[in-house]
């Protein structure tokens, strides 16, 4: 492992960073000062700890300032980490939090090895992370604006029928003949309605630019597999592998059901074992996709026409572990639901190894080939 002479840390905000420097020798980290968060003051302040171009590593939490700095650090031949803020050891007695503190924090810890690196995507993958991302964002507004509206009707007495199916072109031919008496609420619910309609239509619109991203993307032939198992729609994948990156990082599926917090917490001492709810940690919007996934495994295992079409471009293996797939998951459902398990446990569950099955294909695309039992 390479020695570094110098450990910095770096506490990272909109307008400014605060640096502190610990000395691979030893010794206090001391703080260093406070620069602003402009590429040329970080340039500035590489040449400054590294005049005669030593390489030296940096460290700064993941949050809102994203990756940039990272880039701008490795660009120049340094080292960078990007650590996990969730897993920084605290004191519980130390109540004390400034800018100069954080900053001798990261570079000590750092130096001691305690820090956890998160995975930094790639110019490309962060792209279409935020391309899915975005159309998350407005999809939960979509769900939003159809609550606000069908409260409203409700709050007036206006009631579709009973056991139909609301959001289909049926639904909305109703909508254009609900009347109110009075005009303010006409307005009102005309605004509900055009709301609703108007973010639709964004949704749809970044599903198309998905579409349209997916051929020159590196991950596509990934995301063509993942679309063979039930549940996962090219949404669903492109998602799925957007917030995942390469799953072929991890080196078994039990490291990905770990970093997506799928995996049970535990709270263990001697021969005593206790273990709760999932941990919750890591990707919550895989998670939340892999979770919505899972309920599709509700119904029997069969291959149908829509699956079979999805799976025709794949290869032969490929198909075998979407079979393979449907048939455990099915019957894990199946079970858990005749053991008297609620049905977001049996989800969980479900999701817990239906990412298991997401990681063999990956690996048998990029020719690896495992074997799950």
């Amino acid at each position: 492992m390479y020695q570094f002479s110098k450990h910095v840390g770096l506490d990272t905000h909109a307008e400014t960073i605060a640096v502190a420097v610990a000395d691979a020798c030893g010794g206090e980290a001391r703080y260093y000062g406070e620069i602003a968060n402009r590429p040329a003051a970080v340039a500035k302040l590489v040449k400054q700890l590294s005049p005669d171009g030593e390489v030296i590593v940096f460290c700064y939490e993941a949050g809102p300032c994203g990756y940039g700095l990272y880039r701008q650090l490795t660009a120049l031949g340094h080292e960078c980490e990007v650590v996990a803020p969730s897993l920084i050891p605290k004191k519980p007695g130390n109540r004390v939090k400034t800018d100069p503190r954080d900053a001798q924090q990261l570079a000590r810890l750092h130096r001691a090895g305690e820090l956890t690196p998160v995975w930094v995507p790639g110019p490309e993958q962060e792209a279409m992370r935020d391309l899915t991302r975005a159309r998350e964002d407005l999809k939960s507004l979509e769900r939003r604006a159809k609550q606000r509206l069908g409260a409203y009707l409700l709050r007036h007495g206006k009631v579709y029928r009973a056991g139909q199916k609301k959001w289909t072109q049926r639904y909305f031919r109703w909508l254009e003949r609900v009347k109110f008496e009075r005009p303010i609420q006409q307005i009102v619910f005309q605004e509900y309605v055009d709301t609703v309609i108007s973010l639709q239509g964004r949704v749809q619109a970044l599903e198309r630019e998905m579409e349209r991203a997916l051929p020159a993307w590196s991950l596509a032939p990934v995301v063509e597999a993942l679309m063979a198992l039930r549940g996962i729609d090219l949404v669903s994948a492109m998602t799925l592998l957007a917030e995942l990156g390469d799953l072929t990082r991890f080196d078994a599926p039990r490291q990905l059901m770990s970093f997506l917090g799928l995996v049970p917490s535990e709270d263990s001492s001697g021969p005593q074992k206790r273990r709760f709810g999932i941990t919750k940690t890591g990707n919550s919007h895989a998670r939340r996709m892999l979770v919505e996934a899972a309920w599709s495994y509700r119904f029997p295992a069969r291959k149908t026409a829509h699956l079979q079409r999805r799976a025709r471009q794949t290869s032969t293996a490929v198909q075998a572990i979407a079979w393979q797939a449907q048939k455990r998951l099915c019957g894990r459902y199946r079970h858990l639901m005749g053991r008297g398990k609620r049905k977001v446990q049996v989800c969980v569950a479900v999701a817990r190894e239906l990412a298991a099955f997401i990681w063999a294909m990956a690996c048998e695309v990029n020719g690896r080939s495992v074997v799950l039992r």
